[in-house]
């Protein structure tokens, strides 16, 4: 999953938001000192629930169909391409799945990473400006913002990976995906809660 589903379900801590939020940046073993040292137990939480929904995403079988859907064009890219569909998916429904209407989400968490951004690794920091600045969480929700995410993190890969034009499978799978995302989402919410009960 993508940035938006990873804050959306971190629950209402605001360490563990902030784990789930950086986890892609925090690499090594949660076990280790040079964790402890670094991070509070609350951010490790955080982190651990961050691994927990990629590993939950990463096997499910619903997941891996809408992967099978597009493997053949853009090979290993195809997950990140879904990453990013399906925050398409809960952005544009947000309120089937939250009582907050999306742009307050988003505004507050804004302003909460805001108030963390000293405590934040390089490069999320950097990454922030520009999130907040494009507004991302919101953007999501429409074509043109899927096509600018997918341009941006094209542009981050060492190799050729085809995904600057992969926002057409909006168009051209989007009943497919939309199904595929409402079967998968809620077990994923699911996964999340009954996590969070054990920490």
């Amino acid at each position: 999953m993508n940035i938006l589903a990873h804050i959306f379900l971190s629950g209402n801590t605001p360490e563990i938001i902030l784990g789930n939020f950086i986890g892609d940046f925090v690499k090594g073993n949660l076990d280790s000192q040079k964790i402890k040292a670094l991070y509070s137990t609350g951010i490790i939480n955080g982190l651990s629930l961050h691994r927990e929904i990629d590993f939950y995403t990463d096997n499910h079988p619903v997941v891996r169909r809408s992967i099978d859907r597009i493997q053949r064009k853009y090979h290993k890219f195809s997950g990140i391409v879904i990453d990013v569909i399906y925050d398409h998916y809960l952005s544009k429904d947000f309120a089937k799945y939250s009582d907050t209407p999306l742009p307050i989400f988003a505004e507050n968490f804004y302003q909460f990473i805001e108030s963390y951004k000293d405590a934040l690794p390089e490069e999320v920091q950097r990454m922030m400006g520009y999130m907040i600045s494009q507004d991302w969480l919101n953007n999501y929700a429409t074509y043109d913002g899927i096509d600018r995410t997918l341009t941006g993190i094209s542009r981050r890969t060492t190799f050729t990976s085809g995904i600057a034009e992969a926002a057409i499978e909006l168009v051209n799978l989007k009943d497919e995906f939309q199904a595929d995302f409402d079967e998968y989402f809620p077990q994923l919410q699911q996964k999340c809660i009954e996590f969070l009960s054990t920490i």
